[in-house]
C-alpha cells in the first residue's frame, strides 16, 4: 500500500482496496517479508495464517478462505432471515404498514416474476428466487457505502494500517460462482429427476441436430455433446461473472473517485459530485444485476422441467 519511502501510492491504494482478507495455509520454509508492524520471517512448518500481501493470498493456492466475503456474506443473508421472519410472525391482515408493506410488495413483485416465467409445480423455486433476489441485492448495496468507511474501522481495531477488508462480496468471484454453481447443481438435479438420467443424456446428443436416422445421427452425436455440454457449462460461468463483472466494474469507479481527494482541491471537489453522481446511477446497476440473477435463476429451473423436444 506504500511506496519504497513509505509514501501512499495510488496503485498501492487501488490494490490495497481489492484485495481479500485471505485466511490460508503457506507452506514450510516460506519467505515472509515484512508488512506494517510485522516483521520478515520465514516459516519452519506449514501454517495456516492471515495473507499479508496479494502474493501471499495467490501463494495459498485454491484452499485458501476470503473471511471477509464469507462474513460478510453470512451477516448480509442473516439480516435478510431476521427481517422477513420477523415481519412473517408480525404480519396482519390489515393494511399493511412500514415494513410489512415493504416486505409484501418485493414478496408479490418476485412471486409474479416466477408465475410468468416458471410455469411447473415446484415450492422450491419462488422462496429460492426471492432469497437470491434479496440476498444478492443486500450484497451490491454493500457497494454505496464509502470505500474507506469500513476498511479504515477495520485498520484501527486491529492497529495493522495494512489489513485487508473488502465489504462488497458480489466483488469477488469466488462468492458470485459459489452462488451461480450452487444454481447450475439445482438446474442438473431437476434436469434428471423430470426427464431422467437417458433423457438428460438424449438432450446433450440429440440436441440440436437431430435426423431420426440413427446411421446419421451416430455421426451428430459427437456435435452435438460438445456444443451442448459447451453451452451447459457456459450457464454458471455467465451467470457468475456477470454479476462478478458488473460490481466489480462499479466498485474499481468508486475507489478511483475516492483516490481523487487526495490529488488537491479542485480534484477532491470533482471527485464529490462525481461520487453522488455515480452512486445514484450504481444504484440501478446494484437493482439491476439482482434482478437478473433471480430472473436467469428461474429460467434455467424452467428449462431444467421443460421436457419437450423444442427447448
Amino acid at each position: 500500500m506504500a511506496s519504497s519511502s513509505g509514501e501512499l501510492t495510488i496503485i498501492g491504494y487501488i490494490q490495497h482496496h481489492l484485495q481479500n482478507m485471505t485466511f490460508g495455509k503457506l507452506p514450510a520454509g516460506y519467505h515472509r517479508h515484512a508488512s506494517g508492524h510485522h516483521e520478515a520471517e520465514v516459516l519452519t512448518e506449514p501454517t495456516w495464517t492471515l495473507a499479508r500481501s496479494s502474493e501471499e493470498a495467490f501463494d495459498m493456492g485454491f484452499w485458501a478462505f476470503h473471511l471477509d466475503t464469507l462474513a460478510w456474506g453470512i451477516i448480509l443473508g442473516s439480516l435478510f432471515c431476521f427481517l422477513f421472519a420477523r415481519v412473517a410472525k408480525k404480519a396482519t391482515i390489515e393494511t399493511p404498514r412500514g415494513i410489512q408493506s415493504f416486505v409484501e410488495l418485493i414478496v408479490e413483485f418476485v412471486n409474479n416474476v416466477v408465475k410468468d416465467t416458471f410455469h411447473h409445480k415446484n415450492k422450491l423455486i419462488a422462496p429460492m428466487a426471492l432469497t437470491i433476489f434479496c440476498w444478492v441485492f443486500l450484497m451490491n448495496l454493500m457497494d454505496l457505502v464509502p470505500v474507506d468507511w469500513l476498511p479504515s474501522a477495520a485498520m484501527m481495531v486491529t492497529g495493522d494500517s495494512h489489513f485487508f477488508f473488502k465489504v462488497v462480496p458480489t466483488t469477488d468471484p469466488n462468492a458470485t460462482l459459489g452462488m451461480s454453481l450452487t444454481v447450475f447443481g439445482f438446474m442438473i438435479f431437476y434436469s434428471i429427476q423430470q426427464k431422467g438420467a437417458l433423457g438428460f443424456i438424449k438432450e446433450l446428443t440429440l440436441h440440436p441436430f437431430h435426423s431420426g436416422k440413427i446411421y446419421i445421427d451416430i455421426f451428430l452425436i459427437p456435435v452435438n455433446f460438445v456444443l451442448e455440454t459447451v453451452s451447459l457449462i457456459a450457464k454458471p460461468i455467465s451467470l457468475g461473472l456477470r454479476l462478478f463483472g458488473n460490481l466489480y466494474a462499479g466498485e474499481m469507479i468508486f475507489i478511483l473517485i475516492a483516490a481523487m481527494f487526495g490529488a488537491g482541491l479542485i480534484l477532491g471537489l470533482m471527485a464529490g459530485a462525481l461520487q453522488w453522481i455515480w452512486a445514484v446511477f450504481h444504484i440501478l446497476v446494484i437493482v439491476l444485476q439482482a434482478f437478473v440473477f433471480m430472473v436467469l435463476t428461474v429460467v434455467y429451473m424452467a428449462m431444467a422441467y421443460d421436457t419437450g423436444e423444442d427447448h
